[in-house]
């Protein structure tokens, strides 16, 4: 553990930062999976749900939690997935 006072809060704020990302990534991955399931059962709702992981996956680019290449190409397919 860190002796200096700076470096005791560096680790805090590294605790709460990694939670914080940690959660975004999760509820994104859940609206992705939630958008695929909804394509497979063919449900009316997948205009919706689109639309949500679309922005989630657009936030964790913004916040770089994911590669802007990853979003750009999961946006790809989940827009294919959604016309097809």
């Amino acid at each position: 553990m860190a002796n200096i006072k700076s470096a005791i809060k560096r680790v805090r704020q590294n605790e709460k930062n990694t939670a914080q990302n940690t959660a975004k990534i999760s509820e994104m991955r859940t609206a992705i999976k939630a958008f695929n399931q909804a394509v497979e059962e063919g449900a009316d709702n997948t205009q919706e749900l689109f639309t949500r992981a679309q922005k989630l996956v657009a936030q964790a680019a913004n916040k770089h939690l994911i590669h802007a290449n990853k979003a750009s190409r999961t946006t790809a397919r989940m827009a294919k997935k959604l016309n097809a």
